[in-house]
């Protein structure tokens, strides 16, 4: 018993600040009781913690500003965006990368200052540019040479001159799944490290457009610090070889996020603080050593923001045995909701949320309902004996699960709720039949 206790603790690292076990041996998120929870909203159900929400948009700010003042934090809202969320980040005074008109007009529902956000994208369409143009948005990330030629365009004929920031592409390789990695040359987003030169001269001669920096991003959950040093030391590089051959002086670097974080328990994340301190000094040090003024800096966190303060309940169906070799434990959700498993091989923990106190062990997976082999959330996990009507807690989905969410199978997709001091808000209703149908024309 002592030895299962101490492991689930371990888990709970995974879960949400403040996470617990209750006298009932029930999980407990942000003071409110999981089973309640399902009781209440049902299954599958996406939980949110405000307060590690609002920890890690505090610790990125702290952790970078102490050591390069005025740090510009953004949140990559690809990661997860609603309105709940939306209004939490302005809150705590962070900016916002968007991807779409419909990030752009999620932000803007919430009232949020335009100047502190960036439209980021390697195929922007004209509606979406000239929606980011009327609502003056902070900075434009330019992409390539067409979506340059069709920005200047657009703002001569608007009468405005819009901050942009050029992409390129450094050919960085930041050891991750092949899937996640863009900073690497061939990748299909920015400039290419041999033509960026001629975008930065395209850059300056357009009259409605202003340059006033570079971003480069190099991928997504990356556990090093190496990459983003290696990332800093060639952008600064080609920046100083475009202040000798056009006379670009650059005022703002943005080294993109993609910081890295803990899904399982044997494979750890380093702290934000591992990250400042070797970026901070790599970004001084090469900037003297070029001669260079310091640059404002850009960081674009997402996951590293909001996947440990999104856990996914899902209430358990069929036991299934195989030949008396294989189990399944089948749970009501599954790729529709998260995907990541079978498009990435992401790996999770998961836990018996109403059974944290128990010391028994079966070795099972964990099968969603949805109709793919490739359907299965959890390969090889060990869990108490569980039964239909059992609920399974799985930490760290709040990154990148809701936003590739489908209706595989017209499925629902779930309810979100934010829980903060034992309350609960419901932030995005279940979906329901009507929803799947309002769109269709007989």
């Amino acid at each position: 018993m002592l030895l299962y206790l101490v492991l689930m603790n371990t888990k709970l690292s995974l879960f949400p600040v403040g996470s617990e076990i209750n006298k009932s041996g029930h999980l407990v998120i942000g003071g409110c009781d999981t089973l309640d929870l399902a009781a209440e909203y049902g299954t599958p159900l996406y939980v949110f913690d405000e307060l590690t929400l609002r920890r890690q948009c505090r610790q990125f700010k702290a952790e970078f500003g102490k050591l390069y003042p005025g740090t510009n934090v953004l949140y990559a809202s690809k990661a997860f965006l609603n309105r709940a969320v939306a209004s939490i980040i302005k809150e705590e005074g962070l900016g916002l990368d968007v991807v779409s008109a419909g990030e752009l007009g999620i932000a803007a529902s919430v009232n949020f200052p335009m100047n502190s956000v960036y439209f980021h994208g390697n195929n922007k369409s004209a509606g979406e540019l000239k929606e980011a143009l009327e609502h003056r948005i902070g900075r434009i990330v330019v992409d390539n040479f067409g979506e340059l030629k069709l920005l200047a365009g657009l703002a001569e004929e608007a009468g405005c001159i819009q901050d942009i920031l050029l992409r390129i592409t450094p050919g960085v390789d930041p050891h991750t799944h092949r899937h996640i990695t863009t900073g690497t040359t061939g990748s299909k987003f920015g400039f290419p490290l041999f033509a960026a030169g001629e975008a930065v001269a395209q850059a300056m001669a357009a009259s409605g457009l202003n340059l006033v920096g570079i971003h480069s991003h190099i991928g997504s959950q990356i556990t090093e610090a190496g990459p983003y040093i290696e990332e800093i030391r060639v952008v600064l590089g080609f920046a100083a070889d475009m202040r000798e051959e056009h006379g670009f002086e650059m005022e703002e670097l943005n080294i993109g996020g993609g910081f890295g974080v803990q899904y399982t328990l044997d494979a750890p994340a380093p702290p934000i603080s591992v990250f400042s301190e070797a970026i901070i000094p790599a970004l001084m040090n090469r900037c003297r050593e070029l001669d260079m003024p310091l640059p404002g800096l850009t960081i674009e966190p997402g996951r590293a923001l909001i996947a440990r303060a999104g856990v996914a309940l899902y209430s358990v169906g069929v036991i299934k045995e195989v030949a008396g070799q294989k189990r399944y434990t089948c749970i009501d959700g599954g790729m529709a909701d998260n995907i990541r498993p079978a498009l990435y091989g992401a790996r999770y923990e998961a836990v018996a949320a109403g059974k944290m106190d128990s010391d028994e062990t079966m070795l099972t997976d964990i099968a969603g309902k949805f109709c793919e082999s490739g359907d299965i959330l959890i390969t090889g996990i060990k869990l108490p004996p569980v039964s239909a009507g059992d609920i399974l807690a799985v930490p760290v989905c709040g990154a990148y699960s809701l936003p590739l969410a489908s209706n595989y199978n017209a499925s629902l997709k779930p309810a979100i709720v934010m829980a903060c001091g034992g309350k609960s808000r419901l932030i995005r209703r279940r979906e329901t039949i009507g929803d799947l149908t309002r769109n269709d024309l007989l």
